[in-house]
């Protein structure tokens, strides 16, 4: 017998966190966690089209890391919980480090700023820093409302997003890709 996608529980819109608690579905907990998911989401889309075996491979350890910090995120912080949920390490940080400095000792300087896009794989990986830096501030505004669980949750989103722009650019490069250097308008109007 398989079992249902549909539960119907959250009709009332409610949700259960890892423990039991229910809340409701604007919780900035299930906010955070949210966007986690979409976050994961949009890198396995990036991932799907990346040109980069090195990069692809980097970007499924992500991928289980965010599955990592969703379900840190998604516990109950007020009660033990039975299931084991496995911890960020500062190895996964450094991971990300070593990958932006490989990429960017192979990119050009970066003189001005840069306007997302050029090609659909560079543009996919903006959208995934954007929503990297989305998902930051939520957890960061939780943070503030009651503590994370994994203190490296926070540092490793920052880093990833450092990550995903220097990923934007290193595709442009092996794509040949034109970066288009943001020119401000002078003047009115």
């Amino acid at each position: 017998m398989s079992l249902k996608i549909y539960t119907k529980t959250g009709d009332a819109g409610k949700t259960s966190l890892l423990g039991g608690t229910k809340v409701s579905k604007s919780n900035i907990r299930i906010e955070a966690y949210g966007n986690i998911d979409e976050l994961n989401s949009f890198v396995g889309l990036l991932g799907d089209q990346y040109p980069d075996e090195r990069c692809r491979t980097v970007l499924k350890e992500i991928q289980d890391r965010l599955f990592t910090i969703g379900s840190a995120l998604a516990c109950d912080p007020h009660k033990e919980i039975a299931l084991k949920i496995p911890d960020l390490v500062e190895e996964d940080v450094l991971l990300l480090e070593k990958e932006i400095d490989y990429m960017d000792g192979k990119l050009p300087p970066l003189k001005s700023f840069i306007l997302p896009g050029g090609h659909v794989v560079v543009s996919t990986a903006h959208i995934c820093r954007c929503i990297c830096r989305r998902a930051e501030r939520v957890t960061v505004e939780l943070d503030a409302a009651e503590a994370v669980n994994q203190p490296l949750i926070i540092k490793y989103l920052n880093r990833l997003s450092d990550y995903l722009f220097v990923l934007a650019r290193f595709a442009g490069y092996l794509l040949g890709a034109e970066e288009t250097v943001w020119v401000a308008r002078r003047g009115g109007g």
